[in-house]
């Protein structure tokens, strides 16, 4: 069943709809009777709801354009009724009267399109072929945006300018004076001409930025100063983000010149604070200028329909290090023996890979480890103020629903609430539930299961009391907040556009990803000292991470997912809810990440024993069992994890340069030869 939030929601729309129809048909009744306080009323009541919902719901609005009764057609209607609705009103006097009110509305009309014409102009004019981040740009002569209400913003561009028409022209229809409806035309017209007079200014030579060739001839002239080696490959969705975030702290690391490639535009504010540049290159057509550069190699932490158009450049080498491993079909997708290289941590996923047999050959697989775990702190006994107080902080991570509608994907559906049910009985228990950010993305079922859990925390919560940090934290993490958003988030006026944001991220300064990291950990430690120790956690916000959650909790309860892989390197006791169907035997058969895990079944009886062994280390019989698997699925702690990226880096990227050099030579030896059959002339032959 749909949430009581989605309902009243939806109901609040329909009303919102019907509302505006009631409104056109009282405009038309007060019209026709005429009745002119019904008229006046429903001409203004339907200008104010278009320009409420503009603001508050546009995306209802633009259900009406896909029928075709967009913004535009409504207000020429209610514009066509008012005219209807004086001529009816003041069908005794003299028509030529309202002869200007009729020029006037034609003349801002034509001043609106002609906005718009100009706007588009503008628009393309400021639409480069490529977006940057952490660039110098100052050779594309980028400028600021005009106010979006003119370049962006039609519909609240002709509703707003068109107000002091509808005033006016109702002022007439009770008044009888055609002065204030010429007056409130006039008015409506001024401001649409004065638009596009003022947007057009964005045309002139001063103010238009570098064409599409100038701006690809910077892009080249940029490759060939920069000298990127090696580089990052993402294309997703918009909730996709994380699986390249994931890795930037690895890139920034490596030997060599780096760069993030990217194809969405919108992709590039997705990305998270780095000091390494970005270009983000939608078309495939400008996509080739990276095969003239000097890149010589591409981490993809994610396959995408665009992965393969820069696949088809032989002079640049790709490795899949994915964006997490686990036991999941996923994790062995034939797509990955398009790649030069597959990264995995692991032995585990070396031997996963042969087993799927889909092709990937042996050779091409590379143990490099997982070098963005290092903040993960290893276990050595209960810590932090919980524990001191005797709770047990417990993270219940779930994985979401995935696309191939397995039930065993996810425990949410069909355990979710029994394991939070069992924890949320316990008194010394802290729960911290951070679900996937994609849950309920695909199955509603996941999404309102999703939303039960978190109400019975909530409930839980009331129940429970306890003493609270006093304002001093609070007042602590509001700093430390602002500290970090200054420092990782953009801010930019409502008006910019693309080319600004490019103007205004350029080149970072010196030093900012160490003083990112940095604030990143006093914010974090701001956040858990805010909180009282004894009160359950809800976390869906993208901050606090994943691994800062590792690092406060004693136990996990996770599904078979790559979280479950990250957390074993802290060598804590962790559970996988087991929502397949498989007997226990079959599902540690079939999974070799929770051979080291407490199994729980979808109805979590299992939950007050794992308890149990987890404050009392004597009975925690899987000890040596999560340290021999931790090496099996993350490979060996020596040499360290970047140590063996970065080798693997460095070895791919000599196998490009093995290429070029061969593809050198040999055209170096074909090109005398063709010159030499030229200069022998055409051969003789069979006529």
């Amino acid at each position: 069943m749909p949430s009581a939030g989605s309902v009243s929601r939806r109901v609040v729309q329909l009303a919102a709809l019907l509302a505006m129809l009631a409104f056109f048909a009282a405009q038309l009744v007060g019209a026709l009777l005429p009745n002119v306080p019904l008229f006046i009323t429903a001409s203004a009541a339907g200008l104010a709801l278009d320009l409420y919902l503009q603001h508050r719901d546009p995306g209802l609005l633009s259900l009406l354009g896909k029928v075709r009764f967009d913004v535009t057609v409504r207000q020429l209607l209610r514009d066509m009724l008012i005219m209807v609705g004086l001529l009816r009103v003041h069908g005794d006097g003299p028509l030529h009267e309202y002869t200007p009110l009729f020029i006037g509305l034609l003349l801002f009309y034509g001043a609106h399109f002609g906005c718009q014409a100009v706007a588009i102009l503008v628009r393309r004019s400021r639409t480069l072929p490529f977006l940057t981040r952490n660039v110098d740009t100052s050779g594309l002569r980028l400028s600021a945006a005009p106010p979006r209400l003119l370049a962006r913003q039609q519909g609240r561009r002709l509703l707003r300018f068109a107000a002091p028409a509808t005033a006016g022209t109702l002022i007439t229809a009770g008044t009888e004076k055609a002065l204030w409806g010429e007056i409130g035309v006039g008015i409506a017209f001024a401001l649409s001409l004065g638009g596009a007079l003022y947007l057009a200014t964005w045309l002139r030579p001063k103010k238009r930025i570098a064409n599409e060739q100038q701006a690809l001839e910077w892009l080249d002239a940029w490759l060939t100063g920069y000298k990127p080696t090696v580089g990052m490959y993402f294309s997703g969705g918009t909730s996709s983000a994380y699986q390249a975030n994931m890795w930037l702290s690895t890139l920034a690391e490596l030997d060599g010149n780096p760069v993030i490639v990217l194809r969405e535009r919108f992709m590039v504010q997705k990305i998270d604070a780095t000091d390494v540049p970005i270009v983000c290159i939608p078309k495939v057509v400008h996509l080739m200028a990276l095969e003239k550069s000097s890149l010589k190699m591409l981490l993809h932490p994610a396959n995408s329909g665009k992965t393969s158009q820069v696949l088809r450049m032989p002079s640049i080498k790709h490795a899949f290090t994915n964006h997490g491993e686990s036991d999941k079909l996923s994790s062995c997708n034939p797509y990955s023996k398009a790649y030069d290289e597959i990264w995995v941590a692991g032995p585990a996923a070396r031997e996963r890979y042969q087993l799927a047999d889909i092709g990937v050959d042996d050779r091409d697989v590379v143990e490099v480890g997982r070098p963005q775990l290092a903040p993960i702190q290893p276990y050595t006994a209960p810590r932090g103020k919980a524990a001191a107080e005797g709770f047990t902080t417990v993270l219940y991570a779930p994985t979401w629903e995935g696309w191939d509608g397995q039930p065993g994907n996810t425990s949410v559906m069909l355990a979710g609430e029994n394991i939070v049910r069992e924890l949320l009985a316990d008194p010394k228990v802290r729960l911290l539930y951070k679900p996937h950010p994609m849950t309920g993305s695909v199955d509603p079922r996941a999404g309102r299961a999703n939303e039960r859990i978190q109400a019975m925390i909530r409930e839980a919560n009331a129940r429970r009391g306890g003493p609270r940090p006093g304002p001093e934290a609070a007042a602590e993490l509001a700093r430390r907040t602002v500290e970090l958003e200054r420092l990782t988030t953009s801010t930019f006026r409502p008006s910019a556009d693309e080319v600004e944001r490019m103007l205004l991220q350029g080149t970072p300064e010196k030093g900012r990803a160490a003083t990112v990291v940095d604030a990143t950990a006093a914010w974090e430690a701001a956040y858990w000292d805010s909180l009282p120790v004894w009160e359950h956690q809800i976390i869906t916000a993208a901050r606090p991470a994943l691994y800062t959650c590792f690092n406060q909790s004693d136990l996990l309860i996770s599904d078979v997912s790559s979280v479950v892989s990250d957390y074993l390197i802290s060598e804590k006791p962790y559970a996988v809810a087991n929502t397949s169907g498989m007997t226990e035997e079959e599902f540690r058969a079939g999974f070799p990440t929770v051979s080291a895990a407490t199994i729980l079944s979808p109805a979590a009886e299992g939950v007050p024993a794992l308890l149990a062994a987890v404050r009392a280390p004597g009975q925690d019989a899987l000890a040596a069992a999560r340290a021999e698997l931790k090496v099996e699925l993350l490979g060996p702690s020596d040499p360290p994890s970047l140590v063996r990226f970065n080798q693997a880096s460095l070895a791919l990227c000599a196998k490009a340069d093995e290429r070029r050099a061969r593809m050198e030579a040999r055209m170096a030896a074909e090109i005398p030869a063709q010159r030499e059959t030229l200069a022998a002339g055409p051969a003789v032959g069979a006529v």
